[in-house]
């Protein structure tokens, strides 16, 4: 799901369709137009994707031969997901190198509250669901609040019930299912003191990941690029050894390598002497 811009300078998103579908010279020179376009490609994509998707983004990156191609694969919820993929949208069009853009997904990630409101949690198997909160869902009338990141949480709909948010100043997206409720707009939000909320429609994947349609799903995030662009820039960078692309942290995003462990030289022996009588 690619959402709208945040603002102006915000960059476009382009959506890679049915890549485990179509054939693969078809979708082998949608992605080597793209290299050559724009130089460097990241591709963010969710861990609940089939294994096909994943296999032929694997596939596509092999047949290129390329260190250009950085696959980035967050365990965030579909909503979740897409606001991460905007914000490296903002931040495509500043200053920043391909390898610390890349790499800012690691580190941005930290930023994200994803949940939502179920009607129920009986299919729910991607966050930790008591046998309690199994029982009580189908009991009728229930709701559930679900915090998926950045630490799983789970409550009960209660006049009581809260959930973990953020302690800093944060916008909230939520997309709203089949289900009716103003618990997220009326309770959450304000409990969470976000600074602005906006709606947006259903990521198709959503109800599939949350084992249920009657949902609303929520996001918080930082929206403003000055504050996205401070807190990648004040990170310490650093140069893979082995592409020599700048990134952001140990593990170069586009050719996977790691900084060489170097051995430690031999302990120097003290010299042995004889004594003489």
């Amino acid at each position: 799901m690619a959402l709208p811009p945040q603002d102006e300078r915000t960059l476009p998103a382009v959506v890679l369709r049915d890549v485990d579908r179509r054939p693969l010279e078809q979708t082998l020179a949608e992605m080597q137009a793209l290299v050559e376009h724009h130089g460097h490609v990241i591709v963010v994509c969710s861990q609940a994707a089939p294994t096909a998707v994943q296999r032929r983004l694997h596939t596509l990156r092999s047949l290129m031969e390329s260190d250009r191609i950085a696959l980035f694969r967050p365990d965030l919820p579909p909503l979740g997901l897409a606001v991460l993929a905007r914000q490296l949208r903002q931040l495509a069009s500043c200053d920043i190198s391909p390898g610390v853009l890349a790499s800012a997904g690691r580190l941005l990630v930290h930023y994200i509250h994803a949940g939502a409101l179920l009607n129920s949690v009986a299919r729910l198997d991607r966050v930790p669901v008591g046998l309690k909160s199994h029982a009580k869902s189908w009991v009728p009338g229930s709701q559930f609040g679900v915090l998926a990141h950045p630490e799983p949480h789970l409550v009960r709909i209660t006049p009581e019930a809260q959930l973990p948010g953020p302690e800093f100043g944060t916008w909230m997206l939520l997309a709203k299912g089949q289900l009716q409720s103003d618990w997220v707009a009326g309770t959450l939000a304000p409990s969470w003191k976000v600074q602005g909320l906006r709606e947006t429609p259903l990521p198709a994947e959503s109800p599939h990941w949350w084992g249920t349609g009657k949902l609303i799903e929520f996001c918080s995030y930082l929206p403003d690029l000055s504050v996205l662009y401070q807190l990648v820039t004040s990170v310490r960078r650093s140069r893979c050894h082995w592409c020599g692309i700048d990134v952001i942290g140990d593990r170069c995003v586009f050719c996977s390598a790691t900084p060489p462990v170097h051995d430690s030289p031999p302990r120097q022996q003290p010299e042995s002497r004889t004594a003489v009588g």
